[in-house]
Parts: C-alpha cells; sequence; structure tokens
C-alpha cells in the first residue's frame, strides 16, 4: 500500500519582491511547498486560509512588521515555528525575537542551503513537541446541516479557526446563527473549559454598556451601592461573545481598542487596572467596512477585531440544506411537545426550498412551528406553511434562482460588485476560500464580457 508523503508548507513574509521570488525557487527546489507574503497583516490572512508547518519573516516592514507578526503568530498559532530575517543593522532586533519566542533567525545577505537546513530543523523539533489538544465537540449542529458546499466551506473554516486564539469577526445577516457559530469555536478551542460570556451590543442601552463590559466599584454613579465585575472579566479564561458590535458608541470602541490591545481593563470609577486574558469574538450584520468609511466605526478597531473573518452563507444560498433542517426542526419541536413525528409533503417541501428565506433559519424554524399547529394527520402539506414574500428591499428579494449554477453565480456576482471586486473580501463574505472564488470565477467566465 503506498504511503502519502505531506509536503511541509512554508509561508514567507517579506515587502521584498526578489527575495520572495529567490526564497520561492528555493524551496520549491528543495521539496517544500512555499507560500508568499509581502507584509504581515496579508500572512495573518493567508494562516486564517491556510494550513501552514513554519513562517519564515522579514523583521522590518511596513504596517506591522516582524515583529507584530510574532506577537500574533505565538498568541494564535504557537504550534507553528517562525525564522525572522534581519539585515546587520537591526540584529539586536533578532535577538529580542529569540527571546520572545522566535525559533530562530538569520542575517541578510543569507545562505539559500544554510535556511532550508534551517527549516527542516525546525519543523523537525516542531514534530516531536506534543500538540495541544482542545475539548472536542462536533461543529456539524444540526440546525446547521451542512449538506450544501457554502455551509461546508465555512463549517471547515470554523473548525480551523477554533483551534487557534485568533480574535474572530464572525458575519451575517440576521437568523443566520452568529451567536451559535461563536459557542461552537469556544467549545472546539483550548479555551472550552472556561467560560462563554454573551454581550448583546445591540439590546443594551448605551448608557448602561460602559458598566456591563468593565464593571463598577461602589460608588461610581447613584445606583452603584457595591463592588460589580464587568462581563469582560466575567471571560476571564474563555471566550468573550461581542453581539451587534456596529451598534456600540465611539467612547466605547475607544475602551474596547484599549483593552484588546493591552489586555487590561478599569472598572467604572475605579483607578485600578486589572488584567484579563480571553479570546474576542465579535458579530454583526453590519457592513463595517462602510461605518469606517463613514467615519462612524473606528478603522484601528475595525482592524483588531478582523484577525480572522468568519461570513455564515445565507440559507438561499445553501438550498440543499433546507430539507434536511425542516426534518430536524420539525422531529425536534414533535419530542417536544410529545406528539408523534409528523412528516412533511412533497409540495409542502417544494415550497420550503423555493422560498428566498430572507430570515434565514430563524424564520425556516418559526416556520416549521406555526405549520405544525395548522397541520392535520400528521402532515405537513404546502397549505399549512405561513410563508411571508419578502420585502422589496431584502437581499432574498432579488435572489430567487432559477437553476443552483445560476444563483451561486449571481451570487458571486453580487458579493464581488459589493466589495469592489476585491476577490479576497468577496470570498470572506461568501463564506469560501480565496482558491475557491478563483475556481469559480473562472468556471463561470465571470468579468469576460467587460471592457
Amino acid at each position: 500500500m503506498s504511503k502519502t508523503i505531506s509536503i511541509p508548507t512554508v509561508l514567507v513574509v517579506d515587502d521584498d519582491d526578489n527575495i520572495l521570488q529567490v526564497l520561492e525557487a528555493r524551496l520549491l527546489s528543495s521539496g517544500l511547498k512555499p507560500l508568499l507574503a509581502d507584509r504581515a497583516e496579508t500572512a495573518l490572512e493567508m494562516l486564517a486560509d491556510e494550513a501552514v508547518d513554519c513562517i519564515v519573516s522579514d523583521v522590518k516592514m511596513p504596517g506591522m512588521g516582524g515583529q507584530g507578526l510574532l506577537r500574533e503568530v505565538l498568541e494564535n498559532w504557537p504550534h507553528i515555528p517562525i525564522i525572522m530575517l534581519t539585515a546587520h543593522g537591526t540584529i539586536p532586533d533578532a535577538v529580542d525575537s529569540i527571546q520572545s519566542g522566535a525559533a530562530g533567525y538569520l542575517t541578510k545577505p543569507f545562505d539559500g542551503k544554510e535556511l532550508v537546513r534551517r527549516i527542516r530543523t525546525v519543523l523537525e523539533i516542531s514534530k516531536e513537541q506534543p500538540a495541544v489538544t482542545p475539548k472536542a465537540t462536533t461543529t456539524k449542529d444540526e440546525i446547521w446541516g451542512g449538506e450544501a458546499p457554502a455551509m461546508r466551506t465555512f463549517l471547515d473554516r470554523l473548525e480551523r479557526a477554533a483551534r487557534s486564539s485568533a480574535g474572530i469577526l464572525l458575519l451575517g445577516e440576521s437568523g443566520t446563527g452568529k451567536e451559535k457559530a461563536a459557542r461552537l469555536l469556544h467549545d472546539n478551542s483550548p479555551r472550552a473549559d472556561g467560560p462563554f460570556t454573551v454581550v448583546d451590543c445591540g439590546s443594551t442601552q448605551p448608557t448602561l454598556l460602559e458598566s456591563e463590559l468593565f464593571g463598577h466599584v461602589k460608588g461610581s454613579f447613584t445606583h452603584a451601592v457595591k463592588d460589580k465585575k464587568g462581563l469582560i472579566e466575567e471571560a476571564d479564561g474563555g471566550t468573550l461573545f461581542l453581539d451587534e458590535i456596529g451598534n456600540i458608541s465611539t467612547e466605547m470602541q475607544t475602551r474596547l481598542l484599549r483593552f484588546l490591545q493591552e489586555g487590561t481593563i478599569r472598572r467604572v470609577g475605579d483607578t485600578k487596572e486589572r488584567t484579563v486574558s480571553c479570546r474576542v469574538i465579535a458579530a454583526t450584520n453590519a457592513n463595517l467596512a462602510d461605518k469606517v468609511r463613514d467615519g462612524q466605526f473606528r478603522e484601528d478597531l475595525y482592524y483588531r477585531l478582523k484577525i480572522v473573518t468568519l461570513t455564515i452563507p445565507p440559507l438561499r444560498n445553501r438550498v440543499e440544506d433546507i430539507p434536511l433542517l425542516a426534518e430536524k426542526f420539525t422531529a425536534r419541536m414533535c419530542r417536544e411537545q410529545g406528539r408523534a413525528i409528523v412528516s412533511i409533503s412533497p409540495e409542502a417541501m417544494d415550497r420550503l426550498t423555493s422560498h428566498p428565506w430572507p430570515g434565514n433559519v430563524r424564520e425556516l424554524k418559526h416556520a416549521i412551528e406555526a405549520a405544525l399547529v395548522f397541520c392535520d394527520n400528521d402532515i405537513i402539506k404546502a397549505e399549512d406553511l405561513q410563508l411571508d414574500p419578502p420585502s422589496a428591499d431584502s437581499p432574498a428579494a432579488t435572489a430567487l434562482p432559477m437553476s443552483l449554477e445560476e444563483n451561486e453565480k449571481n451570487t458571486i456576482i453580487a458579493a464581488l460588485a459589493h466589495c469592489n471586486g476585491i476577490k479576497k473580501d468577496a470570498a470572506d463574505e461568501l463564506g469560501i476560500s480565496r482558491r475557491a472564488i478563483h475556481y469559480k470565477i473562472k468556471k463561470y467566465g465571470i468579468g469576460e464580457n467587460e471592457n
């Protein structure tokens, strides 16, 4: 029986195109798979999409640079060794990197064979170190199905993201299940034994949100009759889920950014700083990029939150999941009501699969619940379904497909238009990989007829 040999993947990060090309050729000739990034921020996005075995990074680069990349890798992907490249004049920076946790460094100009030898050495050491195994639970949750390609891609990305400690921005329309996704990220993470704390930024009054998040000390305001621990502190050692993050005030954005950068908080009315270690997952159905452009949301906070972006596909883009979800909702509700299992007629299922579902999975669940009230003879018929047509401004109103392929093509076109033609952003919005969106653009000939 033949044995599959896994080729190690090396992520090379340097703002010098010549060095990237030289290292790409050297790694390929040495039997290694290279990935190339021209800045640290791009490398972090690639780490969310690709399985990487080793990182080779320049120290001095625009933006967060090699030192910033090292900090993020050590915090979120500690199993990946990183080798730093430095000029002679910045050797002290490389030494600092070693003290911070880098696997090694080389000075420029470097010998290609020596670099490959270093890479293979740190890969061998990495293999010998025991992996951290988080508390495992399945992400194939029953309310999501996962039969549709878009959902399978999302769940695969969610499982990979859960294993790191990187901050995550969850995007998706109302009713797609963002809180459930956050819970799955927590349950499948190294912090699974810690608390999972939910903050609904959309329903909490702005005047109360500061106290809810950061806590307060006795006497700090009229009704502060005793010290109160905030929800950020409650999440220490676990996960903090900030739902509808786009609704927080400018002042709260500033305080939250400070916490994310420093890892410390100060209760309202207190002078003492408190250290808190928790993973932050934020969610919104708003377009934060538009809010940043309009000056309604801080750009630095936006990029701090979106180290990894996961987009839950709307139900209309995964029609294959509707029969499975409908049947599971029906069976669960019948068990809860103590009644015989009710089936769904073919005509009713046709109506379910053709509906655009502007309210997504939540709307489907409520539709099944209502149908169970009116159905006779333990069969849900088409006339038992109370489905309202979507409003004219709903995203679902223009998404009625003539076929699955046409729907997929139109969805990709719409995502590209919404993201100003940036394929990476469109892929994130659709919840698919960049490789997948490039394939589908080629498959459907999108853009070929444009001038």
